[in-house]
């Protein structure tokens, strides 16, 4: 039997579809993905938390669920919407379907919806409040569920995504880097550990001094959900430790590192979300395609031009991908370096980093 489910927004939309997944409610900020592929690997991204994902290729679920393409321990997305989901998937590598994927973590999905629309809704009036029932609610009530909501600049997400207590990964290799955990993705740990470079995974809000007593030779801020700028204590980390240390930041990251800095942030009208985003590299000329996932970016206007140079533009609309500190060996950029799977022509940073790491 077909159970009906019902989405609503902010502004007063509501949409039914056909529901799939766990029976319940959700609230979050309704944003769009534009991969045609990706959704195991985008549902299990830390930087999701907080928000109904919307992917707009119109048919997901179709190659199944595996748990070697997880970003996370689990889904962290609050909702799923789709135009169509699978219910017969084919992959050799194939665990369970999105339905049962989405069951397992109790998370909401709908399918049915013209996710064209919808991102076009998005596109021209930004990100807005939702919920996402798959349970019989009424429809006034799942419409005050989407607008009472806190913002997503109220909530500190960090803290639900963050490791609780430090982990250590191959701690016999011979350079070793600490990553300050905002919501670090699988991918950016395998991009080290492919280079021989120990991780050691930290809370977000280890203390500068605790961070020196595992004797790292860099630092990552990793990527994450939310307001960078509730999350203070990572910010005066990297002050902290930006003349003892090189540092390199990964999207949150990077907003981190800007605010460290004395940059500010501003929240996008709907963000970039997807594995198509051309970005080019100021210094070389060179053009790549990106994946990325963030609603937040550095101002330009605010920065810091005599310690801070902009390094990497988005070509799309001109917004900070990159930048470097003029003395210092701190780098960063916007997009996601490590995107799996996803365009790989940006892979390379983390050869420059660690060649940085080595040289330092």
């Amino acid at each position: 039997m077909v159970k009906e489910a019902k989405l609503a927004l902010e502004d007063g939309t509501l949409l039914r579809g056909e529901g799939f997944g766990f029976e319940t409610v959700k609230s979050g900020e309704v944003v769009f993905a534009t991969g045609m592929t990706g959704y195991v690997e985008a549902l299990t991204d830390p930087s999701y938390k907080g928000q109904i994902l919307m992917l707009t290729y119109p048919l997901q679920g179709n190659y199944g669920i595996s748990t070697r393409w997880y970003q996370s321990d689990g889904i962290k997305a609050e909702g799923l919407i789709v135009r169509e989901q699978c219910q017969r998937p084919s992959h050799h590598m194939m665990e369970k379907t999105l339905s049962d994927f989405l069951e397992e973590y109790e998370i909401p999905g709908i399918s049915g919806v013209d996710t064209r629309a919808l991102t076009i809704k998005i596109r021209e009036k930004g990100t807005m409040k939702g919920a996402l029932a798959t349970e019989e609610i009424e429809d006034d009530e799942i419409l005050k569920l989407a607008r009472e909501q806190p913002d997503i600049r109220e909530l500190d997400l960090v803290d639900e995504v963050s490791v609780k207590k430090p982990k250590v990964f191959h701690e016999e290799y011979n350079e070793r880097i600490a990553i300050i955990d905002c919501g670090t993705k699988n991918n950016i740990i395998k991009g080290f550990l492919e280079r021989d470079i120990g991780v050691t995974l930290l809370p977000y809000d280890t203390s500068p001094k605790e961070i020196i007593e595992y004797d790292p030779d860099a630092i990552l801020v990793s990527n994450g959900p939310g307001d960078p700028t509730r999350v203070k204590e990572a910010r005066e980390t990297v002050k902290k430790l930006s003349e003892k240390l090189p540092i390199f930041g990964i999207c949150f990251g990077q907003q981190i590192i800007g605010l460290a800095f004395g940059a500010k942030i501003y929240k996008m009208k709907f963000g970039h979300r997807g594995a198509n985003q051309p970005v080019k590299d100021l210094e070389t000329g060179n053009v790549t395609i990106t994946s990325q996932n963030h609603g937040f970016a550095i101002d330009p206007k605010s920065i810091d031009k005599d310690k801070i140079k902009i390094t990497h533009l988005n070509l799309n609309d001109g917004t900070v991908e990159g930048i470097k500190h003029r003395e210092l060996p701190i780098i960063s950029v916007q997009y996601h370096p490590e995107a799996g799977p996803g365009p790989h022509d940006t892979y390379n940073i983390f050869d420059k980093f660690v060649k940085i790491m080595k040289e330092y």
